[in-house]
C-alpha cells in the first residue's frame, strides 16, 4: 500500500467512484448518497478557501451532531485543514482556552453555543470571525455562503502527515491536552475498522456519540467510509430511542462507551427485543462475562470489546472466535493489508522494562496510526512517545496466549493497606447488585495509611438502596480489602461527553467521607 496517498479526500473520492448513488449518511429519514455527500463537502471547502484558510490551518467547530458538521469537516480536510471540534458541554472559560491553545483561524458554532464563544472574540486577535450553522443568529450564516459556493472542489496540496482532526482529551488535571491525528491514520482506521467488525460492503453504523469525539470521527464516519456502507447519525444517545433508530435504519453496527451498555441491559425486556440487524456492538470498556452473554442473547448481537484511545485507533480488539474471554480486551489490531506495518503491544515497569505474562504493568503500543504528538507541547509529547511506542497510561496483565486484559487507569489504582486494588473491579462486582443501576468507585483518605474506598451508586428506578446489604454482596464477592469502606447514593454519576465517568469530579466533591455510610463504622456498633 502506498502510504504517502492516503488523504481522506482521496479516500472519500475512491469511494464516491464506486458508490455514488448509495447512501453514505442516514440523518433522521434523510438519505444523503456519496455523491451529494462529496458536493456538500465541495461547496464547504470553497467557502473555507474564500476565506482564506489554507493547509495547515485551525478552525474550531462547537457544533451538535448534524449533517452540516460533517460537510464543514470534510471541506476543511480537502483543504490540509485541521478541525478543532470543542466539547458542547465545555463553558466560556473552558471554551475560550481551547480556540487559544489551538490558534483557531475561524469557529463555526450552533447558535445555541454562540454566548458561549462570544466572549473570547475580542480577546483572540487571531480569530478572524466566527460563523454560525443557524440562520437570524448572532453570527453570520455559514449556510448561506454553502449554499452560493461551487460544488467542484477547490485545488489543494494535501499531504497525508496533514493534521486532520485536533482531538481533546480529557484533563483530569490541569488543561486539556490536543492529540494531533494525520489524515493517514484516519484513513488507515477507516480501512480496517469494517475488517475489524467483519461489516459486509453496504453496511450500516450508527452514530449517537458525539462529532468531537474521536470514535465517531475515526470508527463511525471513516468506517462507513472503508465498507462502502452508511453512517446512521443521531443527536446523542438516547436509551428511549436508541433501538427505534436501530430497527428503522437497519443497522448492522453501533459503537458503545462507558456506561451505556449497562444502561440499556437494565431497560425492561421487551417482546422486539430480538427484532434488529445488529450483527455487532463495539466498545469499551471490557464487559463482565455474564452481562456480555446476557446482552448477546437478548439482542442477538455479538459484543465485541478492546482498546483505543485518542492517541490511536488501533490497540486491542478481542476475537470473534471460541479464544473470546471475559474480560478480555483481545490481541493487537491489524490492518487487513500485509504491508502495512503490524501492531505490537508490551506490557512495561515503571522503567520501561518489558515484563512477562501475567504480569501488572503499563500497555505500550507500537503501530502505524499513532498520534502524531500533542499540539504545542513537545514534553508531554516526548513523556508519552517513547522510542516509537506509546505509553497509554492504562494498566494491564497479559496472559500467556497473549491476550491483553484491563485492569485500571494509573490514576484509578487505589492503594489500599498495602494492596494496589482496581477500581473497575470493584464496580463490576456492585453493578450486578439488583438495587443499582451504576456505581463509581474511589480512593479517598485514610485516617491509616494508604487510602480508603468509596463507592457512589444510582439506585435502579423504583429501589431503595440497603448500604449494609450492597457491601455483603460485595464481600461475598471480593477479598476483604476490595469492600467499599464508605457508601453515599447520588442521582446521577457525573460523566463526560463520551459517558465516561468523571471521577475527578466525585474525588473533588468529598470533604468528609465518613457523612455517607461508614461500613467499618456499622460493624464496630453491630
Amino acid at each position: 500500500m502506498d502510504l504517502a496517498a492516503l488523504t481522506v479526500g482521496r479516500f472519500l473520492a475512491e469511494a464516491v467512484e464506486e458508490v455514488p448513488d448509495d447512501p453514505l449518511l442516514i440523518w433522521q429519514d434523510t438519505h444523503i448518497s456519496y455523491r451529494e455527500f462529496d458536493e456538500h463537502s465541495n461547496r464547504a471547502a470553497n467557502v473555507w478557501h474564500d476565506l482564506g484558510v489554507r493547509r495547515g490551518d485551525h478552525v474550531a467547530f462547537m457544533v451538535d451532531n448534524k449533517p452540516e458538521f460533517l460537510y464543514a469537516w470534510f471541506g476543511l480536510a480537502k483543504l490540509g485543514a485541521t478541525l478543532v471540534a470543542i466539547n458542547t458541554g465545555f463553558k466560556e472559560q473552558e471554551t475560550r482556552y481551547i480556540l487559544e491553545h489551538s490558534q483557531a483561524k475561524y469557529a463555526l458554532v450552533d447558535d445555541v453555543y454562540a454566548d458561549v464563544v462570544a466572549p473570547s472574540i475580542d480577546t483572540l486577535p487571531g480569530l478572524n470571525a466566527v460563523y454560525c450553522m443557524q440562520a437570524g443568529g448572532m453570527f453570520p450564516h455559514f449556510g448561506e455562503l454553502v449554499a452560493r459556493a461551487d460544488t467542484a472542489a477547490p485545488a489543494a496540496d494535501v499531504h497525508p502527515d496533514d493534521v486532520v482532526s485536533f482531538i481533546y482529551t480529557s484533563g483530569t488535571t490541569g488543561n486539556p491536552k490536543a492529540v494531533m491525528q494525520s489524515q493517514k491514520n484516519f484513513v488507515l482506521t477507516g480501512q480496517a475498522y469494517p475488517h475489524w467488525m467483519r461489516m459486509a460492503k453496504g453496511d450500516r453504523i450508527y452514530a449517537c456519540l458525539p462529532l468531537f469525539h474521536i470514535n465517531s470521527q475515526a470508527y463511525s464516519m471513516m468506517g462507513a467510509i472503508g465498507a462502502r456502507g452508511a453512517i446512521v447519525l443521531a443527536p446523542k444517545f438516547s436509551a428511549s430511542t436508541f433501538w427505534d433508530d436501530i430497527r428503522r435504519h437497519k443497522v448492522a453496527v453501533f459503537n458503545f462507551i462507558g456506561a451505556m451498555t449497562l444502561i440499556l441491559s437494565k431497560k425492561e425486556p421487551a417482546d422486539d427485543d430480538l427484532d434488529n440487524d445488529v450483527k455487532v456492538a463495539y466498545g469499551v470498556p471490557a464487559l463482565p462475562g455474564e452481562l456480555r452473554e446476557a446482552l448477546e442473547r437478548r439482542y442477538g448481537m455479538k459484543v465485541i470489546s478492546g482498546f483505543g484511545m485518542s492517541e490511536t485507533t488501533f490497540g486491542l480488539l478481542e476475537p470473534f472466535d471460541e479464544r473470546r474471554r471475559a474480560g478480555a480486551m483481545g490481541f493487537p489490531r491489524h490492518h487487513p493489508d500485509p504491508s502495512v506495518p503490524r501492531t505490537e503491544a508490551a506490557v512495561v515497569d515503571e522503567d520501561g522494562n518489558h515484563l512477562g505474562d501475567n504480569q501488572i504493568g503499563e500497555l505500550v503500543l507500537r503501530g502505524p496510526a499513532h498520534m502524531l504528538g500533542y499540539f504545542n507541547d513537545p514534553d508531554k509529547t516526548a513523556e508519552v512517545l517513547r522510542d516509537g511506542w506509546l505509553y497509554t497510561g492504562d494498566m494491564v496483565r497479559r496472559d500467556t496466549d497473549g491476550q491483553y486484559y484491563f485492569v485500571d487507569r494509573k490514576k484509578d489504582i487505589v492503594r489500599r493497606r498495602g494492596e494496589n486494588v482496581s477500581s473497575l473491579e470493584v464496580e463490576n462486582v456492585i453493578n450486578e447488585h439488583p438495587a443499582v443501576l451504576e456505581c463509581a468507585v474511589i480512593g479517598v483518605p485514610s485516617e491509616l495509611t494508604d487510602e480508603e474506598l468509596m463507592v457512589f451508586i444510582v439506585p435502579r428506578d423504583g429501589a431503595e438502596l440497603d448500604f449494609a446489604d450492597i457491601g455483603d454482596w460485595a464481600a461475598d464477592r471480593l477479598a476483604r480489602f476490595k469492600v467499599p469502606r464508605y457508601y453515599r447514593q447520588i442521582d446521577a454519576l457525573p460523566k463526560t461527553s463520551t459517558q465516561k465517568i468523571a471521577k475527578h469530579q466525585l474525588r473533588a466533591s468529598v470533604d468528609d467521607p465518613s457523612k455517607g455510610y461508614d461500613r467499618d463504622l456499622a460493624a464496630s456498633a453491630r
